[in-house]
């Protein structure tokens, strides 16, 4: 008989950014679901067999009817998505985020259906927008809602803790008043809820510490839904507050499942920042950790601790040969497919064929310029995540600017204030010119002394280099690669660089990890066409 290999699961499963992982298990298929903020197609799916390789399925939400991110702020939207299965149909909830600065939170919250991961989904169901993070729990024929309770009251720590309201499955909506769940003492600011019965217990796993640092998972335990709740005396299921010499750090906000023969397993979030507590430009990440359960009923990660690699665990003949293929891999992209690949998403809005076009010209991306980058609408951006510290984005495009306010290229790219372009415009004579701009925390700058006129060029490729702090760009013409440029500080693009705060109160989030993408402008408002043929990311070993 010949013998099975032993896998291991290598962490992160989920590179770049992939936070607030909502694990899930129908049948022999696990899934993830996670968090996406301002870019589409919102909460992003991944389906796996083994744990080990996961197959990128793209967003859930892909349409407008199903979400509007118009006017989303900087790390807004969809925070936290919930994924579960009852009643032969998948249920996924969502907030859309659409104020967080200055002490307040609006965070109204839906519910979509589906009978298959892939659709399609129903249109979503308004819940409430009481707080965040919510989460359903299914309890034989009844289910609850439970999400944090926002407190907006200066003074008050923005929390009033959990609260969980009946679902009516059958009437799709919310029945009843909240009920305040029973929290342990001095249980401070929680979030991320997520609630399963097993033996007996009532087990709420919650995300302490904030999302920094001091980031962990928590676990708590009733005999009744809504408590009164007693915490683990063990102390937190992960984190890495106390370890900030170890490659995976941030470790919390987590989910539990289970893989159908006994074995449970932890999904969680990480970070891997450059230096000790240094900054994280490929966002937070999703990992996963093996679970046992102690005799008197507490669950435990090994060491309570965020590692590398996990022993996978054994599915049985074939199930580990899924043809699944992490979206972390080196990838290249010509466009001959009539839709955008699961590895790209876009900013603030879907991709329709007026703007982000796959037909108008075969084996080719043409994006029709939009809105500055300043502008919470009509950008015209397609990017996708940076996956490793060390890699290199490279794509090839056609472009024929006529005015300074016309300019297409490729980014580097965090946020509205912070990001990198390497683009081709027009100068005043209106003669086409490859140039370099940045934005810091708002403050733009452009290298025009730096800038390489193209005379009749119109087709060029463009690229840049990840070294982990640094970022270099290139261009070329007809494959003779050259630099432009200075080297640029790669951690404006980071969580920790993108959030600011003003007198004490948020005025922007770092939520989203950095991306790496296809950018067009027309500041004249004329939508001029950029065509893009091919695009790739290759990370280094």
């Amino acid at each position: 008989m010949r013998q099975r290999s032993v896998q291991v699961i290598r962490n992160p499963v989920l590179a770049g950014s992939h936070p607030d992982p909502s694990a899930l298990r129908v049948g022999d298929c696990f899934y993830l679901a996670t968090s996406t903020f301002e870019w589409y197609p919102a909460v992003r799916l991944h389906q796996s067999r083994d744990l080990v390789r996961w197959r990128p399925l793209g967003g859930a939400l892909d349409a407008a009817r199903l979400l509007d991110l118009t006017g989303c702020p900087d790390s807004g939207g969809v925070w936290a998505p919930n994924l579960t299965f009852t009643d032969g149909l998948f249920h996924l909830v969502f907030s859309n985020v659409s104020t967080y600065a200055g002490g307040f939170t609006d965070s109204p919250n839906y519910l979509t259906t589906a009978p298959g991961i892939e659709g399609p989904w129903s249109d979503p169901v308004p819940l409430h927008a009481r707080g965040f993070d919510a989460s359903l729990f299914h309890d034989g024929p009844d289910s609850w809602l439970l999400n944090l309770v926002h407190d907006w009251r200066p003074g008050h720590g923005g929390s009033a803790g959990l609260e969980a309201t009946r679902y009516d499955r059958s009437a799709r909506r919310l029945v009843g008043d909240p009920v305040t769940v029973v929290l342990p003492p001095q249980a401070g600011w929680i979030e991320g809820p997520n609630l399963y019965r097993i033996g007996g217990w009532y087990y709420l796993l919650t995300a302490d510490g904030g999302t920094g640092y001091d980031h962990q998972v928590t676990v708590a335990r009733s005999r009744t839904l809504t408590g009164p709740y007693e915490r683990d005396p063990h102390g937190p299921l992960v984190t890495a507050r106390h370890r900030p010499d170890l490659p995976l750090q941030k470790a919390g906000h987590g989910s539990l499942v289970e893989t159908g023969d006994g074995a449970w397993f932890l999904a969680y979030l990480v970070a891997r920042p450059e230096g000790r507590h240094g900054p994280c430009v490929l966002g937070r990440e999703t990992a996963l950790a093996s679970v046992t359960w102690t005799a008197d009923g507490w669950p435990r990660v090994p060491d309570s601790l965020p590692a590398l690699d996990v022993a996978a665990p054994d599915l049985g003949p074939g199930d580990d040969a899924t043809g699944a293929e992490s979206d972390d891999a080196d990838e290249a992209d010509g466009f001959e497919q009539p839709v955008l690949g699961p590895q790209w998403s876009t900013l603030r809005r879907p991709a329709t064929d007026d703007w982000a076009s796959l037909s108008a010209r075969p084996s080719h991306l043409r994006l029709h310029g939009g809105r500055s980058p300043q502008s919470l609408t009509g950008p015209s951006l397609v990017a996708r995540r940076l996956t490793a510290a060390h890699g290199a984005f490279e794509a090839t495009m056609e472009y024929r600017p006529r005015s300074f306010q016309h300019l297409a290229g490729i980014t580097a790219y965090y946020n509205t204030r912070n990001w990198y372009f390497l683009h081709v415009t027009a100068d005043d004579d209106k003669h086409a010119v490859l140039r370099v701009a940045g934005c810091d925390r708002g403050v733009l700058s452009v290298d025009e002394a730096g800038g390489v006129p193209l005379g009749d060029v119109r087709r060029l490729s463009l690229g840049f280099d990840l070294s982990g702090p640094v970022l270099r760009f290139r261009y070329a013409v007809d494959g003779d690669w050259c630099p432009i440029g200075v080297p640029l500080d790669a951690t404006v693009l980071s969580d920790e660089h993108a959030e600011e705060f003003e007198h004490g109160q948020i005025r922007s989030l770092g939520f989203t990890g950095a991306f790496a993408g296809m950018w067009a402008w027309d500041l004249t408002g004329g939508g001029l066409p950029a065509d893009f043929d091919e695009a790739s990311w290759r990370a280094a070993c």
